[in-house]
């Protein structure tokens, strides 16, 4: 699909986003037969000159979109490619999550879904490369984008360099050298006009087109009409500027990679990252995308190819639950935890040489000898269910700070089993995402210490030592499914060592989303981890 595969050869520090060139629909800069050799020889990349974008010095305007790799299997990447070209769409954006491709220090990870292709200077679809992504939103560092033009540039990247902002964020993103392009979702009379305050004589670009919204446990699901969505567009156009849609197809947000946002109040994202796009989590056709595949057309002025055909699904009716194993069972003989006086946040739990633990449930357990007034002082990031024993005594989180303990004799042991429910991802609290307990918990005004520590990260190699409790037999490898978890409470699902993420009955999202590619024939092997079995 892309004009030329091969490895990366050099890090990216700091990289937000990058643009690809996708099978572009002019005759004269159709790659799509080219070999690589014949790529080495084009050279001049993405520019701008005065009001115009140019590629390999032909004027070029930028119909994009936008799909996250990491959030879809590497299987359906050409299938979701083609299904842009059918659209009318000439090139792809993607973000670049460095927090995969460098889980520890000093070790990287291009391997199969993660295989971010190499930069368009050496023969790869990469035309532009954004320094930073909405840092106008946070903006506390007045040096800190000028360090991250540098770190690329001193890393080889001479790729046009970009930055991205809503209105009110773009004289606080910019940085020189850099071409501003802005974001949102309605279009304010004279927003693009206001882009020549920032910069003149230079392309406008729409780099994110809001094509829907994401959801938040527990909140709404977002639907974003698809006419006033098309006519926006349609608006965007005839006033000269390039867009990309965001997003294009939103894909999934596999394993713990949800996020949140953290506006009067902290909102965790769910799973599913649809986000009424063009395209469904799934990567079927929506009204969006014939809508714009419609107004495209019109705007070549030439046939669009055929759409692809969407991927069957299947129903196979429900999954037995054959084995059942405790968490308490788990412990004594899986894992080993870490002593320590004080709590300590998982990301500074001396863990994967010395990076800390990113994801998943930390368990802080002490000894107590009688009960009382349990009071968290805002310490527990997100959510603490708290035990004495194996007995459940209810939850922290950020509206519920305090608990009552049961009296008891003799000694016994406190449990706080704290979930990372995402870290926030814009705005002023960047830098407060800190997980598990950040600070002391007090019981009777009195802090608790002389903590065991237990990382419960789920990475492969501790799911795989766990029992198998699910199991289906007869799927049929690529066929589809939406799973539903109707009557459990909250919890993570595993796939044939795929982690599908997470599913919670506050919803609004409802079923998780199991991609043909993950499933074997014959049978599939499944864990499930429910957090809220009391005891």
């Amino acid at each position: 699909m892309w004009p030329c595969g091969g490895r990366r050869q050099r890090r990216l520090g700091g990289v937000a986003f990058v643009i690809f060139v996708l099978w572009l629909l002019l005759r004269r800069f159709n790659w799509s037969e080219l070999i690589p050799l014949q790529l080495w020889g084009r050279t001049l990349g993405l520019q701008t000159e005065n009001s115009q974008f140019l590629l390999e010095g032909m004027p070029f305007r930028i119909f994009g979109g936008s799909m996250h790799y990491f959030r879809v299997p590497r299987e359906y990447w050409e299938d979701r490619m083609l299904k842009m070209k059918a659209c009318g769409l000439n090139t792809l954006t993607t973000y670049v999550p460095w927090n995969l491709h460098e889980q520890e220090r000093g070790k990287f990870d291009f391997s199969r879904n993660l295989d971010l292709e190499y930069v368009y200077k050496k023969g790869g679809p990469i035309i532009a490369v954004q320094v930073e992504n909405e840092y106008g939103s946070y903006a506390k560092d007045p040096n800190y984008m000028t360090y991250i033009k540098m770190a690329l540039l001193n890393r080889g990247i001479v790729e046009l360099l970009m930055t991205s902002d809503n209105k009110n964020g773009l004289s606080f993103g910019l940085v020189e050298g850099a071409l501003a392009t802005v974001n949102f979702q309605k279009l304010e009379p004279g927003l693009l006009k206001y882009l020549d305050t920032v910069q003149r004589d230079q392309p406008k670009m729409v780099m994110e087109y809001w094509t829907g919204w994401f959801d938040n446990w527990g909140g709404p699901h977002y639907v974003f009409d698809a006419d006033e969505m098309v006519n926006t567009v349609a608006s965007i156009l005839k006033l000269g500027a390039s867009i990309n849609l965001y997003m294009f197809h939103g894909g999934t947000n596999f394993g713990f990679m949800n996020g949140a946002l953290e506006a009067d109040e902290y909102k965790s994202d769910v799973t599913s990252y649809d986000y009424d796009a063009v395209l469904t989590e799934a990567g079927d056709y929506t009204s969006k995308f014939f809508k714009l595949r419609q107004l495209f057309s019109m705007i070549i002025g030439q046939p669009l190819p055929l759409p692809p055909m969407i991927e069957s699904k299947a129903s196979y009716g429900a999954i037995l639950l054959h084995q059942y194993i405790s968490l308490w069972d788990v412990l004594p003989s899986l894992l080993q935890p870490i002593k320590s006086e004080f709590p300590i946040n998982m990301e500074n739990l001396h863990l994967n040489d010395s990076s800390g633990q990113s994801y998943g449930y930390v368990l802080y357990e002490t000894v107590i000898f009688g009960g009382g007034h349990l009071h968290s002082r805002d310490h527990v990031r997100d959510r603490a269910q708290v035990f004495v024993n194996t007995m459940y005594v209810g939850e922290l989180d950020y509206n519920t700070v305090e608990l009552s303990l049961p009296e008891g004799q003799g000694f016994r042991q406190l449990r706080l089993l704290v979930e990372n429910r995402g870290r926030v991802n814009y705005g002023l609290a960047l830098n407060e995402q800190r997980k598990g307990l950040i600070g002391d918990v007090f019981l009777n005004k009195t802090p608790l210490r002389n903590f065991k520590i237990y990382s419960l990260e789920m990475k492969p190699g501790f799911m795989k030592s766990l029992p198998l409790i699910l199991e289906k037999e007869n799927y049929f490898e690529g066929v589809e499914v939406f799973s539903s978890w109707q009557g459990w409470e909250k919890g993570v699902v595993f796939v044939n060592g795929q982690n599908l993420g997470r599913y919670w009955k506050i919803g609004p999202q409802e079923t998780l989303y199991l991609p043909g590619p993950w499933l074997w024939k014959g049978s599939n092997e499944g864990l499930q981890t429910e957090v809220n079995l009391e005891g």
